[in-house]
């Protein structure tokens, strides 16, 4: 791995994979699929079009990982047949032929889900806990999850690893598995949501047992020279303004387990990546620097070159979503240090649209 970072535009290695720069597409949650779990082809072809425009680094939106209850919204896509390996194939290699880096990000949705929206008709947590803010998209409330059983636990990280070898059939540089924004891993993480008190809860190292689980089942079925990347927050979709993580301690102590875990680079999600957090002087990418020093990827209001910049004074890559969803001259006009504005959620809506991307 190389350390530091000498500017927006200059190379970064890690594991024999060379960027060409530190600005990255986001992962987004898209609701684009057919019935056969695989996206509009306009959706995919926005991906390709994003690397050949020069994004260094391509997201996948994030894929669920089984079909009985890890599907979170309608029309979310998989990885886990050779249908819908094909699809994504010839994106992973499109992207490499314009000289990105492609990553599939893989997620399980959790007690955040639509009611009768899975195959199997089952909402599942660590607890049987919904989230006291009721879904912005339905007007309801989340229906109350099942509490997890051993065997939920050990199909849920199945799961998982079919979606990692359908990955690696496709062709991705690599795979990220979402830890964040309160979905399933994030709900075993936050004792906001676990109550657990069986040996994934209670203590942090408790409820870091599933995401080391899946980690380690993952990495077992993926070739060393592929990049596995965790991608963490403290806050999620639902409930937005709780902190998953108690404090500052908490947050590093969860870093440092995460940081002795088999992989290559840590994505931090903030929802403002200049604010400081915990009652600190600190961001969240100098809180998780302080404690680790495997690659770090930050996100949250990143929308142009003085943006940029300062996020990459403590991260290796800068990434952004609706920026690089609305604007495809997004790299170029950075390069160019052309002023840009941010991008509301609102103006986000096209991405669950049928509106074709630019």
């Amino acid at each position: 791995m190389e350390s530091g970072n000498s500017g927006i535009f200059s190379p970064f290695t890690i594991k024999g994979f060379t960027f060409k720069n530190r600005l990255g597409v986001a992962p987004m949650t898209r609701t684009s699929a057919d019935e056969a779990s695989i996206p509009r082809q306009d959706v995919l072809d926005f991906l390709v079009r994003r690397a050949r425009n020069g994004a260094g680094l391509v997201y996948t939106e994030a894929l669920v990982t089984d079909y009985e209850s890890a599907q979170g919204y309608p029309g979310q896509s998989r990885i886990t047949n050779s249908k819908q390996i094909e699809a994504w194939k010839s994106v992973a290699e499109k992207i490499r032929e314009h000289g990105s880096v492609g990553i599939i990000q893989l997620f399980h949705c959790g007690r955040i889900a639509y009611e009768g929206v899975n195959p199997a008709n089952r909402v599942i947590a660590p607890s049987p806990i919904s989230p006291v803010q009721g879904n912005s998209l339905t007007g309801r409330k989340y229906p109350l999850p099942d509490e997890m059983s051993k065997f939920d636990i050990d199909h849920v990280i199945n799961g998982f690893v079919e979606s990692a070898k359908g990955a690696v059939e496709a062709g991705f540089d690599g795979i990220e598995i979402h830890g964040a924004h309160g979905y399933l891993i994030s709900q075993f993480l936050s004792s906001y949501s676990n109550k657990r008190n069986d040996y994934y809860g209670g203590t942090l190292e408790n409820r870091f047992r599933f995401a080391c689980e899946i980690i380690e089942s993952v990495k077992a079925v993926v070739p060393d020279d592929i990049l596995l990347f965790f991608r963490i927050s403290n806050w999620g979709i639902a409930d937005m303004e709780v902190s998953l993580f108690e404090d500052q301690v908490e947050w590093q102590q969860l870093i440092t387990l995460l940081s002795r875990q088999d992989i290559d680079a840590i994505s931090v999600s903030a929802y403002d990546f200049q604010k400081n957090e915990f009652g600190t002087d600190y961001t969240m990418s100098q809180l998780t620097r302080q404690v680790t020093e495997l690659p770090l990827l930050i996100c949250g209001k990143i929308y142009d070159h003085r943006t940029a910049e300062l996020a990459l004074q403590d991260a290796d890559f800068a990434l952004s979503a609706k920026s690089m969803l609305l604007n495809q001259h997004f790299v170029e006009d950075i390069r160019n240090q052309r002023e840009l504005k941010p991008y509301s959620a609102k103006d986000a809506d096209i991405a669950y649209t049928g509106e074709k991307l630019l």
